[in-house]
């Protein structure tokens, strides 16, 4: 059988076929990209119509990249995937404390998920950086409420909850708000990949070496 076995080949031709996808969606370059490399990472083109970008997240989480801020994130799956060797040339991290013996204790204590707990615990620390949910639709809920109760203001979400409880909601009420930029997707689809897909897609915006 013959098949395509350069990556960079793979890469162009993948973007190929999801390209006539995007038409009529009325993209700019960059949010294309950001579409673009979503389906890529779902192999699934019936996300074209179902992601939703705030007109300013990709600026608003490129100027935090820029200035070195963190990226905090409810799973390990997310912080695992995204770049870290790109995102340390401009000075930032990536933090998960989902694993954290704090975040177990004040989970049992509240009786709430790990993630939303990790989400509690990181708090003013959410300020001006970027927040990506992949996984836990508590943990947007969460973020959320620290907003609209804390005024606490992330740079950007990127909140693409997976599943079938809470998911589509905690994605809804996202959308629903005007105050923190956010990329994400309707109903239940979603995912860590997704997640990672979306922050991975505006690194290599500002660094086109993937940090190769």
């Amino acid at each position: 059988m013959d098949f395509i076995k350069l990556p960079e080949e793979i890469e162009k031709r993948s973007m190929e076929i999801i390209s006539p996808h995007l038409d009529g969606l009325n993209l700019n370059e960059e949010e294309t990209k950001v579409y673009s490399r979503i389906i890529h990472a779902a192999g699934d083109v019936e996300y074209a119509p179902i992601i939703k970008i705030h007109s300013a997240a990709i600026s608003a989480a490129k100027s935090a990249i820029s200035a070195g801020k963190n990226i905090f994130v409810d799973v390990e799956m997310v912080r695992t995937g995204i770049n870290k060797r790109a995102l340390k040339k401009f000075g930032g991290e990536v933090f998960c404390k989902v694993a954290d013996e704090d975040t177990k204790n004040l989970a049992a204590a509240e009786k709430i998920t790990r993630s939303m707990a990790a989400m509690r615990i990181f708090d003013r620390e959410l300020d001006g950086s970027i927040v990506a949910v992949g996984n836990a639709p508590t943990a947007l809920f969460e973020v959320l409420r620290l907003a609209r109760e804390k005024n606490i203001r992330p740079a950007v979400i990127v909140g693409v909850p997976v599943g079938f409880v809470g998911a589509a909601d905690s994605k809804a009420e996202l959308a629903n708000q005007n105050e923190i930029p956010f990329i994400t997707v309707e109903g239940t689809k979603g995912g860590s990949p997704i997640a990672v897909a979306a922050i991975n897609a505006i690194l290599y915006m500002l660094d086109k070496s993937r940090g190769k």
